[in-house]
């Protein structure tokens, strides 16, 4: 990362002040907070909508859809969430519209009654602890935040978290658990390396009932280049001695329809048996229809391959905007790098330190709405201030290039502000 020379920082800010008032009179209004699908990707699935249209269509292997029962879901649902994840049909439950939901339950009984392994419920323990891979999903931190975890940060590499970190950290037989997005990690787009995922899948943590969240929410989301095939981590846990370890989420939030999606978790088979007992307690049935729904619409592996590079054609023209506008207004300045990711939902750009927060509160004044400065670690803190995660799946095309263009200059007014008060 190289700076511009202190001579021309007065002209500059000049140049990127008067740019940024320009934005400001025109009064935007745009939203990149979150990831979500774009309109265009919510009617490329429209057909969903008229997958069933008939109540004889609502019967599967002799199950009526519309009735009580079943509870770890219809046997086509798990047998396509298997096929996807590459596990066993049996290893799957099928739940509602939100995998995030799942893992919430999953650490909340957890809390309450303990897992397998567990000498006592997590709530009868003090100090528990919780590894955070950072930079990291938001929504993944506040779950056990708000169990009261101390949440401790895990660097990311280039291959996944620093595995000498965690191989050190997990002695502590306080530490209950770790997060993980193995496939193009959010926001990086990081994909775990074979010989990082083979260590998880090995360690020896002190607490006997250590619990792997293993959130594949993009296992299918590849948007240049071919599908990237992905080992069966509970297979690999139970090959290394770890059969009940890992917990594993997928959902078709960004196949489908986040709104009315399908979400599982999968699950070694004594974890299932466990988990049944108690969700039997909790729950009579999720919405099966939606299951059949989504079975009869995405059929297979193959399917749904098919209909990903059709999300794949209408993502990467978007993030094509998002790079190229970095690369033509911030790479020439040195102010920050960035991933360039073949999959997932993000781009993750490192400002110069110090930089991010003000640069998110002049896009907020600019009308351009992002995801919070330091939303990517632990209690929102990022310790250098630099990390920006950037969403550009929602607005169209000309949208995102007018987003972009206010994130460029928002940032050279942060940097030039820096660099005017430091000189």
């Amino acid at each position: 990362m190289h700076t511009v020379c202190s001579s021309d920082v007065l002209t500059q800010c000049s140049l990127a002040q008067a740019e940024y008032q320009d934005w400001i009179n025109q009064g935007l209004k745009l939203n990149m907070a979150r990831g979500k699908p774009g309109r265009q990707q919510l009617d490329l699935v429209s057909g969903l909508l008229t997958a069933l249209t008939d109540p004889a269509e609502c019967f599967d292997d002799g199950i009526d859809a519309r009735n009580y029962g079943e509870i770890a879901g219809l046997s086509s649902a798990r047998s396509l969430f298997a096929e996807l994840l590459g596990c066993l049909p049996e290893q799957v439950f099928v739940g509602g519209n939100s995998s995030l939901t799942l893992m919430y339950d999953t650490i909340a009984k957890a809390m309450t009654h303990g897992l397998l392994h567990s000498e006592r419920p997590w709530s009868q323990q003090k100090g528990l602890k919780w590894l955070c891979p950072a930079p990291g999903y938001d929504r993944h931190f506040k779950i056990t935040e708000s169990f009261g975890f101390e949440l401790i940060t895990v660097p990311m590499t280039p291959e996944g978290p620093d595995m000498d970190v965690v191989e050190h950290l997990i002695q502590d037989p306080y530490v209950k658990g770790m997060w993980n997005v193995p496939k193009y990690s959010n926001p990086d787009g990081i994909v775990y390396s074979a010989q990082t995922v083979q260590r998880l899948a090995a360690m020896k943590p002190a607490a006997p009932d250590f619990l792997l969240m293993w959130d594949n929410a993009y296992c299918v989301h590849e948007f240049e280049g071919e599908f990237l095939p992905f080992a069966d981590i509970i297979g690999l846990c139970a090959q290394n001695g770890n059969p009940d370890m890992v917990f594993e989420y997928a959902s078709t939030s960004k196949i489908t329809i986040p709104g009315a999606g399908v979400a599982c978790f999968a699950c070694s088979q004594a974890n299932m048996e466990y988990m049944l007992r108690l969700l039997d307690v909790q729950v009579i049935s999720y919405d099966k229809v939606n299951q059949l729904r989504h079975v009869r619409y995405l059929k297979d592996k193959a399917h749904v391959l098919d209909l990903m590079k059709q999300h794949a054609e209408i993502l990467k023209q978007r993030f094509d905007v998002v790079t190229s506008t970095l690369e033509k207004e911030i790479a020439p300045l040195g102010l920050a790098t960035w991933n360039r990711p073949k999959g997932g939902y993000f781009v993750s750009v490192n400002t110069l330190p110090g930089l991010a927060k003000r640069t998110i509160e002049l896009c907020r004044q600019a009308g351009v709405i992002m995801t919070n400065a330091g939303a990517t670690f632990p209690y929102g803190i990022d310790p250098k201030d630099q990390n920006i995660r950037i969403a550009p799946s929602y607005p169209s095309v000309s949208e995102l290039q007018q987003a972009m263009d206010v994130f460029c200059c928002c940032l050279k007014c942060a940097a030039f502000e820096q660099m005017s008060q430091n000189s």
